[in-house]
């Protein structure tokens, strides 16, 4: 496209929305009008056009159903849809949804029978979110969220692992085949490399269960051992075969710590109330690897941090962090927990 042609262009997407009222964002419907524009310009495929189109809107309607429910807490349950109803693994996953929903928390399942009807079932119809993908087997709604309207059926697995990213606040995984362990090490590498905010991840079995420990074995003799991941990775994740102790896991995570936001090349950590001194004194001693130049500071909200408005009465601890530690950041999440 000529460069005449591009500015022809972005004057009639101003122009359009303008004349439409477009008040919200009109920056960013700016930008995805003109992709649009662009690949009909491109000339690219129909196959592409329908891929975009699909994805663009299963999006779009997967956030207006969250939307009504994002100032509350949700905790994602993944774990084999083959699970029967009498399986020790069954009963763990009712009996852990059951409890973070009386911890004021909702529960977002892949719909499915198996784990995923447990945690429905934990959660009841009310708390529950379904999100679902269309398979030609083995993938139809269960009877808690089939007809619901916080149930979401995706054709492409990419926007429905989107969605569970996006949407939680926590992560349980109980024993499962390739789909449960696609998720969880897709997580585990969004963390890792620090293209998603810290979560607390548990894998959580029946009592006295083995699975995740044989995984973890496995992770140890062939990833740690080989140098493929750190130490420090392991406090990415928990495993335990106690509910209450995964429970626990999830609810310390966010008793001092609120959220993480990148301001220039700070990472800000917004508190629910502010540090001692002495706990101050003790992150710039124990975590001074986490920085690039300087100290841990803890501030007010920063003039730059647009959009979070809603924030600005909660402490921040800034920093240069050295963005490859983000084992190392958990740990520090924990400290700060600890306040």
């Amino acid at each position: 496209m000529k460069d005449h042609e591009i500015k022809g262009l972005e004057l009639k997407i101003r122009t359009f929305l303008e004349d439409q009222k477009i008040s919200h964002h009109p920056e960013f419907i700016h930008q995805i009008l003109h992709s649009g524009f662009s690949l009909a310009r491109d000339k690219a495929g129909r196959g592409d056009i329908k891929l975009i189109n699909s994805a663009l809107k299963e999006l779009r309607y997967a956030f207006k159903v969250f939307r009504p429910y994002k100032d509350i807490h949700k905790v994602t349950i993944f774990g084999s849809a083959r699970t029967s109803k009498s399986s020790p693994d069954y009963k763990q996953a009712v009996k852990f949804s059951r409890s973070m929903v009386k911890k004021g928390f909702m529960v977002i399942t892949g719909a499915a029978s198996g784990i995923m009807e447990a945690g429905n079932v934990g959660a009841g119809r009310d708390k529950s979110f379904g999100v679902n993908i269309r398979l030609p087997f083995e993938q139809s709604a269960n009877p808690v969220v089939e007809g619901d309207p916080k149930l979401i059926n995706f054709n492409y697995f990419f926007t429905r692992k989107l969605i569970f990213v996006k949407e939680t606040n926590a992560v349980v995984l109980f024993p499962g085949g390739f789909g449960t362990h696609d998720e969880g090490f897709e997580l585990l590498t969004l963390l890792q490399t620090g293209k998603s905010e810290l979560i607390p991840i548990v894998m959580l079995e029946q009592e006295e269960g083995t699975y995740w420990k044989a995984w973890q074995h496995f992770v140890k003799q062939h990833m740690l051992k080989t140098g493929m991941i750190s130490p420090e990775d392991f406090s990415l994740y928990k495993i335990t075969d106690s509910v209450a102790e995964a429970v626990k896991e999830i609810q310390q995570f966010y008793k001092v710590y609120h959220s993480m936001r990148y301001v220039g090349d700070k990472l800000v950590i917004r508190m629910n109330k502010k540090l001692s001194k002495r706990k101050l004194d003790e992150i710039n001693r124990e975590f001074h690897d986490l920085l690039v130049t300087g100290n841990f500071v803890e501030t007010k909200v920063l003039s730059e941090e647009v959009g979070d408005e809603h924030l600005q009465d909660k402490p921040r601890l800034v920093f240069h962090f050295v963005r490859s530690h983000i084992g190392r950041l958990r740990q520090l999440i924990d400290t700060i927990n600890k306040a």
